[in-house]
């Protein structure tokens, strides 16, 4: 896959723009301030240097006695110019972070953007304040929940695609939606249209991704790295996925589908792989 063309001129919020109706003021609010984050100048570049620094350096230090890199040499992530995409198995609520903390501290210097559920850090004051603490503003576009609003959820995918042609973002996706909560991290939830479609709509290197030994529990899993009782988190890499053939043909709802399946089929492969790297080390 190419790399993209050179980065263009940044619209404001397609959802403020096209939701307003469906949008409370808030909501409109909130939206317009992380958008704007996105925007060419200080704010950009602050934003940018506070994930490269403080953003990664707490993760990182957090988790790195534990953490174990696979492949990240295969997947050109540190040596694509322009955007790029990384889609992942969903496990933990942390495994973007931690998967992004170790690639900016490798040298990765691109914006980071996560969508996140629009309840809490879009609909009230505090949620950007914590998605500031987090992440620095990393965690957009809102999807809403609502039925109401489902509609916008297309718009936000259409505005993540925007901000990926314009290039320089590493995008974080989980082609399964939401956090897989079986007991076997082997077997996975099915894939959803909504990541074929971004990447249909942003043509950009997309690069799989596999998490094994997250937790959910932060303080424990803090506790567990400094004292050695967590388990080994290995993350395998695998190599850009080959999509051209179907990325060259009309989008629909199946294309987007097939897409996203394919995704789902190499994240599967690197669990296989990091499965028998886990049996490996146990002897």
């Amino acid at each position: 896959m190419k790399n993209p063309g050179e980065p263009g001129p940044r619209a404001s919020s397609l959802l403020v723009e096209k939701g307003r109706e469906k949008l409370s003021f808030t909501e409109r609010s909130l939206i317009a301030i992380v958008r704007r984050s996105f925007e060419p100048g200080a704010f950009d570049r602050a934003m940018l240097f506070l994930q490269r620094t403080i953003g990664q350096a707490w993760i990182y230090y957090a988790t790195r006695k534990l953490t174990r890199l696979h492949g990240l040499e295969r997947s050109g992530l540190l040596e694509w110019r322009g955007s790029v995409i990384i889609v992942a198995n969903h496990r933990s609520f942390f495994d973007l972070y931690v998967v992004t903390a170790n690639l900016m501290r490798a040298g990765l210097r691109k914006r980071i953007i996560f969508p996140v559920r629009a309840d809490f850090f879009y609909t009230s004051w505090f949620g950007l304040l914590v998605n500031f603490c987090m992440s620095f503003l990393a965690m957009y576009p809102p999807l809403f929940r609502k039925r109401e609003q489902a509609a916008l959820n297309l718009i936000a995918l259409e505005e993540l695609g925007s901000l990926l042609r314009q290039g320089d973002m590493f995008v974080g996706l989980h082609p399964e939606g939401t956090r897989g909560k079986g007991d076997d991290p082997y077997t996975f939830l099915p894939a959803k249209p909504g990541v074929g479609r971004v990447i249909f709509e942003a043509k950009v290197p997309v690069v799989p991704v596999f998490v094994h030994g997250l937790g959910n529990n932060l303080v424990q899993q803090v506790r567990g790295n400094f004292n050695g009782s967590g388990p080994t988190i290995n993350v395998v890499f695998g190599a850009p996925i080959e999509l051209d053939q179907l990325l060259a043909e009309p989008g629909s709802p199946r294309l987007f589908q097939a897409i996203s399946d394919r995704c789902m089929s190499e994240i599967a492969r690197l669990g296989s792989e990091e499965k028998a790297l886990r049996e490996h080390a146990a002897g």
